[in-house]
């Protein structure tokens, strides 16, 4: 009887937890945030607590489970409509390696050493730095890396200026602009900032995506 009952546990919760992280929308577990990684842990803490414990009824399981996958969903909806939410518990990509050269402040500020750097590389058989235009640690920590073309020519990454309607000040400082040059070109369109839900900068020119536009 005790062997049927861990079974019936074991199988029952595997098929409760691939439909909670269906209904999450889970893809792998490389793409995890940290509200994410925290909740599968706990999840997991919950269930093999609860095969253990055949004596305790499956509801006292069922039902914190239930309460953290509507916490994720609650806190994943608010990460969409607030970016300082998601910067808070998401974090934003570190620009590592800038035209072949490696930013070390923020490497040190972001806590990412060499060997990692170096790792990321050859797993993208990248044998030297200089081959690398961009990098960027991303929020998941995995390096997002942009090599050179063919004839080594600096290309223009896209800058984003403005992000859910906030002025992007470190992108700004990169290409030497300031935020009233930013207002400025924003009126030659007619627009001001509340207007604009995300812009970039290109080619000494800003593409843009209004507000109106994304309902």
């Amino acid at each position: 009887m005790q062997l049927f009952n861990v079974v019936f546990r074991t199988l029952f919760f595997y098929f409760f937890i691939t439909l909670a992280y269906r209904i999450m929308g889970k893809r792998e577990i490389g793409q995890l945030g940290i509200i994410d990684l925290i909740v599968s842990i706990l999840i997991a803490e919950l269930v093999a607590i609860s095969i253990e414990n055949i004596n305790d009824s499956i509801f006292l399981t069922i039902m914190p489970i239930s309460l953290l996958v509507i916490l994720e969903l609650i806190l994943a909806y608010i990460s969409v409509k607030s970016r300082t939410f998601r910067t808070i518990f998401g974090g934003k990509p570190s620009l590592i390696i800038v035209n072949g050269k490696i930013n070390y402040h923020e490497m040190v500020k972001q806590r990412y050493n060499m060997d990692d750097l170096l790792l990321s590389l050859r797993q993208k058989e990248i044998r030297n730095v200089e081959d690398v235009e961009y990098a960027f640690l991303e929020p998941n920590g995995k390096l997002s890396i942009f090599k050179y073309n063919f004839f080594k020519l600096k290309s223009a990454y896209p800058m984003p200026l403005i992000v859910d309607g906030n002025v992007q000040v470190k992108a700004l400082k990169y290409i030497h602009k300031t935020k009233l040059w930013l207002e400025k070109e924003l009126l030659k369109k007619n627009l001001e900032l509340k207007d604009v839900f995300y812009a970039f900068y290109k080619h000494d020119k800003i593409y843009l995506v209004k507000k109106n536009d994304t309902k």
